[in-house]
């Protein structure tokens, strides 16, 4: 948020040096051209363009000062267009009116409405500049504004007959340049987001490949000491000297070198990206088996892990994966239902077909996402937990991504207890259907 507002200050401050650089510089090819470069026949339409050169410098001079506080941008923005479309009515007045050349600085308003606020600025600047031009020659049709009195009212028009062929024309022309500029602004907002998007990409990749040169390091220099420590710690709690508490002390030891052993794993399985091996797959097998090897982890002994299948028919839950890596997908999503919940909180994993597509899915009873990490929650490193890595749902992710091309997808949404009340999260993952299920209904 805060690029976003220097971006828009930034522009903001181009935008005020240009109207400075050329309001003067149209507003005195406008007094040589239209006045014909006699000045001082014409005092009156000359008070009018000094005076409008004059609020132009001082709105710029005002503008600039509110700038550098950086508050109310988008206020500020709108109400430039505002003034600038005012500017250019002025000069349409003193050269011409409604058949004045100088129509077309409507339009260039227009072109720095869709600059500053995209597609609602072109549509603001296009519908007020042709508010005031339509009032200006509503007011010369009915006299209520005269043309200067040092011009001929012969170079005005001021019946309906010569007003409406240049109002119907700058009307044209307005709505034309506005639908351009925002089909424009907005093509350039997507491609900006596309180039943001690529570099984001370029960064992260950048990133997983510095984590894949240390990775096989700490594969190497962690896990041995851990399978060490983890081995001696066995040992002792096999002791039958040891008090409670001491057993409680091997405990903590013991848990915390299976989620540092987890953590090492996370990073080289994120480090890592291989070609999904495709294959038809028993997705119900592939969850029972990573059930029961839940159920028996030590994070599964301290809460309930509930297994539901949804099978119309024997072998309809088959679809196309790797196996290795959907088993992988399945254990991490698992393993972060058991990390958001509770001791004694209950884990459903579930299988079924959705949509005439096979789906899992795992829900907890955690506390639950909330809008702005759903959209970052399978960034790597990114985290809600105070002690978690932010990895398992990025080799997710990963894994997901690798597995798009063949129709596999995964999804985010806000969980329910046993009650049926939103609680949690619910993490679905939905498969293309594979060839067995087919093979068993012929």
């Amino acid at each position: 948020m805060p690029s976003v507002r220097l971006e828009q200050q930034t522009r903001l401050m181009w935008v005020t040096g240009a109207r400075l650089l050329v309001t003067t510089l149209l507003l005195g090819a406008t007094a040589f051209f239209y006045l014909r470069g006699g000045l001082s026949r014409y005092p009156h339409s000359l008070a009018v363009v000094f005076f409008t050169i004059g609020v132009a410098y001082a709105l710029s001079a005002i503008e600039a000062t509110l700038l550098r506080s950086g508050k109310q941008l988008l206020v500020l923005s709108f109400a430039h267009l505002a003034l600038d479309q005012c500017l250019w009515t002025s000069i349409v007045y003193v050269s011409g009116g409604a058949a004045s050349g100088a129509t077309s600085f409507y339009g260039l308003t227009v072109l720095v409405g869709a600059v500053l606020v995209g597609a609602r600025g072109a549509a603001f600047a296009g519908a007020f500049g042709f508010l005031l031009y339509g009032l200006l020659c509503l007011g010369f049709f009915t006299h209520v504004i005269l043309p200067p009195i040092d011009q001929p009212n012969v170079t005005y028009a001021l019946t309906r007959d010569e007003i409406g062929y240049p109002l119907l024309i700058n009307a044209l022309a307005i709505t034309v340049v506005a639908m351009l500029a925002s089909y424009l602004s907005e093509r350039l907002r997507q491609a900006g987001g596309a180039l943001e998007a690529a570099t984001r990409r370029y960064t992260e990749a950048e990133r997983l490949a510095e984590l894949g040169r240390i990775s096989a390091w700490l594969a190497h220099e962690i896990r041995n000491p851990l399978g060490s420590i983890s081995g001696s710690i066995e040992m002792l709690r096999e002791g039958q000297a040891l008090s409670t508490e001491e057993k409680q002390l091997c405990d903590i030891v013991s848990r915390e070198v299976t989620r540092l052993n987890d953590l090492v794993s996370d990073m080289v399985d994120l480090s890592k990206s291989r070609t999904p091996e495709v294959e038809d797959v028993d997705i119900g097998a592939l969850c029972r088996e990573v059930v029961e090897l839940a159920s028996r982890s030590r994070g599964g002994n301290e809460h309930r892990i509930e297994y539901v299948e949804e099978a119309p028919s024997p072998g309809s839950l088959h679809a196309d994966c790797d196996p290795a890596q959907m088993r992988q997908v399945l254990w991490n999503l698992v393993r972060n239902g058991l990390q958001a919940s509770a001791v004694g909180g209950i884990v459903r994993v579930g299988v079924g077909i959705r949509d005439d597509r096979v789906a899992l899915w795992v829900e907890d009873e955690g506390a639950g996402i909330d809008d702005d990490a759903k959209h970052r929650i399978f960034d790597g490193f990114y985290t809600t937990r105070a002690h978690g890595a932010g990895i398992g749902l990025a080799v997710v992710k990963r894994i997901i991504d690798d597995h798009a091309p063949y129709g596999v997808a995964i999804h985010v949404t806000d969980g329910s207890d046993s009650n049926g009340a939103t609680h949690g999260a619910r993490f679905l993952v939905t498969l293309p259907r594979g060839a067995s299920r087919t093979a068993i209904h012929t």
